[in-house]
């Protein structure tokens, strides 16, 4: 088994879905988090393009959470059952991550009439995309692909934390299959066990 080492700052935003993976797979790994004033001068330097998080397998970094997780994913038999799925997955992840980063254009944006403007577009945005992620996974037996766990529900509600933070609410509270898709992974055994122990976070 290769060793890993996983690179981040101290919360779970973006790299919460890798340790979901790895968690659920039962697979050990390195939860190697920094203090966020060690970013720039200590850390950054030593990422492949300045960005977190970063995976290293026996000694080799590679950057970008979705590579990271599709790759693992490989790995730990969380992809779908063809070559099909796998494409439905993707999208599904790609459609999460357009969601965060709507979501993110707002809480990051300092100016703040531009924020209120992004905070609309925030919320339609949320509602137009959690509307037919609800409805894909009621068609797909609780799941978001093929009626079978993957990746794509892992790293959805690992995600989960960062966006209701960025929101300041749960923004799936309306819609009850997103609501049981995240009830049965927190409540999967390996990743219970890692949510009792993993380091206390606001985001």
């Amino acid at each position: 088994m290769p060793s890993y080492k996983l690179t981040y700052f101290a919360g779970k935003g973006l790299a919460e879905s890798i340790r979901f993976i790895f968690s659920y797979a039962g697979v050990e790994f390195e939860d190697d988090t920094f203090d966020s004033n060690d970013w720039l001068t200590k850390i950054k330097p030593t990422t492949p393009f300045g960005l977190v998080p970063v995976l290293e397998v026996d000694g080799k970094k590679v950057s970008q959470s979705v590579a990271i997780s599709r790759y693992l994913a490989k790995q730990f038999k969380l992809t779908g059952k063809d070559d099909w799925q796998d494409l439905e997955i993707d999208a599904t992840v790609d459609t999460i991550h357009d969601l965060r980063a709507k979501i993110g254009a707002y809480f990051y944006e300092n100016n703040d009439e531009a924020k209120a403007a992004k905070l609309e577009v925030a919320k339609e945005t949320v509602s137009y995309i959690l509307e037919r992620l609800d409805a894909q996974v009621k068609k797909n037996g609780g799941y978001f692909v093929g009626g079978a766990l993957t990746w794509a529900d892992l790293t959805f509600v690992a995600l989960l934390y960062y966006l209701n933070y960025m929101m300041k609410s749960n923004i799936i509270e309306k819609y009850d299959n997103l609501t049981a898709l995240q009830d049965k992974v927190l409540n999967h055994p390996n990743i219970k066990k890692w949510i009792e122990k993993r380091p206390k976070s606001e985001f």
